[in-house]
């Protein structure tokens, strides 16, 4: 046997030992050496005279999670959605995420506004790192106005925005508009998010529904079809291949329309998809029991979705887990939009949460053998920073990097029910459901948020707004 290796010693303030590191580089032991918010070095056998030492044997080192998908404080009508900037960022850390993208707007207030209440919101209430979308309603006619309009966007540190293909009476678009924002994606770098239902076809069998009395959430399923979204999908690849722009498909729900995206893709469009732990584990049979808890847009589905879902995410053909979190209280799921209590399906709230319970689900898959420990950490981590601008601070166990960190232990257990959760929602969609794999420590920015579960003294205005990077082309 050769001469052991000396342990290299340099002056830092933490050091985590005898892990596996999971990044895009693979699965591998190493020590992680933190100074200060920052990531110094990676590598086996670190030392550092004054640091502290965490032993992490036995455990997962990844990069702490990002969920670009979620709506705190966002007002629905005469309700909110139960997670403001303080409790959502908390749940999320205890669940081993440390940066979320929220989406910035609820109708079509004008975008300044929409940014200014969004920040003003967040201030001083986060725990982890936070940056927006911005949901754009309305363009200028002019390509070279709109062009501008959205590089001013990327100038604030927006550098994606969503635009809604449902919902004619708040947020949907036309399809000129939607094609002057991917023109203009085009020009500036920055990324086209779309809400892909058929707004149009809907609304049609939504007014048959109430025709013949269809009226509680047992209706939903029928009145928005996969093929909705599908048909949606093909659309917005259809003007995005035609600018020759990104378009990511948020919330993908259906095997019909992984079909959509996959067929769209294979033709040259540039376009990418999430799906949610929520389309990975509930089933349709909660809205045909007429639970108004479990509505949300698009709806569940059945098992033959959830095993193509679930299929496509280790493949890599849906490259992102994100949540779509928007939970709401059971009184206010009962009060409904109108504030008098919903009178048919369409005046339901709908959202579930999430946030906290992401990194565990999407794990499941890892022991499951539908994922491999790289594919799971880069869906819920790398994939995310790359295609939202946020990969040159995280995303990844490397020296320079935001100290974004988790300590996963794969044999700790939870059960999914409210009372061990931190979301204001007064219960879990995944009630009576018990995992294997939760983290053991948060670190956002090397402090640490959360341990076994758990705040640990975590510090409302630590998060911090992240400006996000356009996007070059074909990433």
């Amino acid at each position: 046997m050769g001469t052991p290796d000396v342990p290299r010693r340099m002056a830092a303030g933490l050091l985590l030992r005898g892990g596996t590191v999971v990044d895009s580089g693979g699965a591998r032991r190493a020590d992680v050496l933190v100074d200060g918010q920052r990531i110094a070095e990676v590598g086996p056998d670190l030392d550092a005279a004054s640091a502290r030492v965490v032993d992490a044997a036995g455990a997962y080192v990844v990069p702490g999670g990002i969920d670009v998908h979620t709506h705190l404080a966002l007002p629905v009508g005469a309700v909110t959605s139960a997670d403001d900037f303080g409790s959502g960022t908390l749940a999320a850390a205890c669940g081993g995420t440390t940066c979320i993208v929220d989406f910035a707007g609820a109708g079509r207030e004008p975008w300044e506004v929409a940014l200014a209440t969004w920040h003003e919101r967040a201030r001083g209430k986060a725990v982890i790192d936070y940056g927006f979308h911005l949901t754009v309603t309305e363009l200028p006619e002019d390509p070279d106005a709109a062009s501008r309009r959205v590089g001013s966007f990327a100038d604030r540190g927006i550098t994606s925005v969503k635009l809604y293909m449902a919902y004619p009476d708040r947020l949907m678009v036309d399809d000129q508009t939607l094609a002057r924002a991917l023109g203009a994606s085009r020009q500036t770098g920055v990324r086209v998010c779309v809400h892909a239902e058929d707004g149009a076809v809907i609304e049609s069998l939504i007014a048959q529904a109430l025709a013949v009395g269809q009226t509680g959430p047992e209706a939903i399923p029928a009145v928005r079809p996969p093929s909705a979204e599908a048909d949606a999908v093909r659309r917005a690849a259809q003007l995005a291949g035609a600018k020759g722009a990104w378009l990511h498909v948020v919330h993908l729900s259906s095997a019909e329309g992984l079909r959509a995206v996959l067929e769209a893709r294979a033709s040259g469009v540039d376009i990418h998809t999430e799906t949610c732990p929520h389309y990975l584990y509930l089933d349709q049979s909660h809205l045909e029991a007429g639970e108004p808890d479990f509505v949300c847009a698009p709806p569940i589905r059945g098992a033959s979705d959830r095993a193509a879902l679930w299929s496509a995410l280790g493949a890599g053909d849906i490259e992102v887990v994100a949540t779509d979190h928007c939970p709401f209280t059971i009184a206010d799921r009962q009060l409904g939009t109108n504030g008098v209590g919903w009178a048919n399906f369409t005046q339901i709230p709908g959202g579930l949460s999430g946030v906290e319970t992401r990194l565990s689900l999407a794990y499941q898959g890892v022991r499951d053998g539908r994922l491999s420990i790289e594919r799971w950490v880069d869906a819920t981590s790398g994939a995310p920073a790359r295609l939202f601008g946020l990969d040159g601070r995280k995303g990844a166990v490397r020296p320079g990097l935001d100290a974004d960190l988790v300590v996963f232990d794969p044999g700790a257990t939870r059960r999914l029910d409210q009372r061990n959760l931190h979301s204001r929602a007064d219960h879990s969609p995944y009630e009576g459901l018990s995992v294997t794999g939760w983290p053991a420590l948060t670190f956002s920015r090397g402090r640490v948020v959360a341990a076994d579960g758990e705040p640990a003294d975590p510090l409302p205005g630590w998060g911090r707004f992240v400006r996000r990077t356009p996007l070059a082309q074909g990433s």
